[in-house]
């Protein structure tokens, strides 16, 4: 009998189980049809207003749409990089207008607001639509109704919709300059740097600085170097300048940081063979190779199929200073001179020291500030031998004595030619 009775419930289990199965494939593949692009008007002419800010606000309030990109990794979809209340909004739509046959496609998004957002309201958000099969749309509108009129909705341009081959080598982001940046020195010296270390291009998403440093920032990209993004996040939301939520009423931490830098790995995907995301004041310093070029090829031999390379980040107190390379020249220039600081903190016990990274833009989907959060591929943690962030800022560890300090002087091996580069941009600049 009670045989019968096993039998009957291993039935029952199996019933339950096929049906469950049945209902979860409709749900997905209802879920992708609700998602496919459908028809709702056509003959009629691309329109609406072209966006050009930086941060374009939704007429909800609740959404800001940063950028567009096109992204064939997985399907044909459009991504859309935005900030987001995380609750409030349900539903966006994209809408795409397709020349010259004028037909416009409405796409239900998926909207993925990104697991860090450290307890603050708004987060950075990839807002993602599958794109009507046979048209490369350049265009798109995001609205949160699939029925409206077109005309009246602001126009985004679809970037890398078009491959192309890689400019550069090297691209350092640098997200939100703000606290009317003023550490001149310090900046022109990190930038001569990532120059002597490999890199090409620097994307800075300004936010405020002061005025010498507009004339440095000039400089640069007169020089073709620095690609300047405005970022004027305080003009939509309450920005805090601290990474985690204290309950104070601020909408999104550390000047929405996050979301410039997701913006910048897709604004150099196409065109950077590696993207660099670090602050203005730290440099990934090589110990065993010359510059990050080399630095790279090897860790990329010793880790194929490797995406995203993690180096540790390493205090070097601004308040612990050497009197080697006092150069009068550069005391009348505010800021840091980062060769007077080579004592760096030893490491505590039980705490991890953070990482900043070198990724292959293409396969990254996902990024925080100190790891990747989504990747096609492996991370790596790279070894402190190979490569250390130098870090020149105020204390972690301020009741050391000088003593308990590592002297590390890895970055006197540059200090000829950073001397040389630094007052030629002196000269031309600040003095």
């Amino acid at each position: 009998k009670m045989y019968g009775g096993k039998k009957s419930y291993f039935a029952a289990a199996v019933c339950i189980i096929t049906l469950s199965s049945v209902v979860t494939l409709c749900y997905l593949k209802q879920q992708r049809l609700s998602h496919l692009p459908k028809i709702i008007q056509e003959g009629s002419r691309c329109r609406g207003k072209i966006a050009n800010s930086t941060i374009t606000p939704l007429s909800d309030n609740r959404t800001f749409i940063i950028s567009p990109y096109f992204d064939d990794r997985e399907s044909k979809v459009t991504r859309v990089i935005g900030i987001v209340h995380y609750e409030d909004v349900k539903q966006l739509y994209c809408w795409f207008c397709c020349q010259p046959n004028g037909k416009i496609y409405v796409s239900k998004a998926k909207i993925d607001v990104h697991s860090d957002r450290f307890g603050f309201p708004y987060g950075a958000t990839d807002v993602v639509c599958l794109e009507p099969e046979n048209c490369d749309p350049t265009h798109v509108s995001i609205h949160e109704s699939p029925h409206g009129n077109a005309d009246q909705l602001p126009r985004f341009e679809i970037k890398n919709r078009r491959a192309e081959t890689f400019s550069v080598d090297f691209t350092v982001c640098i997200s939100a300059m703000f606290g009317n940046y003023n550490n001149i020195l310090q900046f022109i010296q990190s930038m001569e740097m990532y120059k002597i270390l490999g890199v090409q291009k620097v994307v800075i998403y300004k936010n405020n600085c002061s005025h010498l440093m507009e004339k440095v920032l000039k400089f640069y990209m007169e020089e073709g170097t620095v690609e300047v993004i405005p970022w004027p996040i305080n003009s939509h939301l309450k920005v805090s300048s601290r990474w985690h939520f204290m309950q104070d009423g601020t909408h999104i931490g550390y000047y929405g940081q996050i979301t410039a830098l997701n913006d910048c790995i897709y604004r150099n995907m196409q065109r950077s063979k590696f993207v660099v995301l670090n602050d203005a004041d730290e440099i990934i310093l090589p110990l065993k190779h010359p510059d990050w070029k080399t630095m790279m090829s090897s860790l990329q031999k010793q880790n194929p199929g490797t995406g995203v390379f993690l180096f540790e980040n390493h205090i070097f107190p601004n308040t612990v200073s050497t009197h080697v390379f006092n150069i009068s020249l550069w005391n009348a220039v505010p800021g840091v001179n980062i060769l007077q600081h080579v004592h760096r903190e030893p490491d505590r016990k039980d705490v991890f020291n953070p990482r900043k990274m070198i990724i292959d833009p293409r396969k990254v989907i996902q990024t925080s500030v100190h790891s990747v959060l989504r990747a096609y591929g492996n991370s790596v943690n790279v070894p402190m031998d190979v490569a250390l962030i130098y870090h020149c800022r105020v204390p972690l560890q301020g009741n050391l004595p000088r003593k308990s300090l590592i002297r590390d002087t890895t970055l006197w091996r540059y200090n000829s030619s950073l001397i040389m580069n630094v007052n030629k941009v002196l000269y031309q600049t600040v003095l």
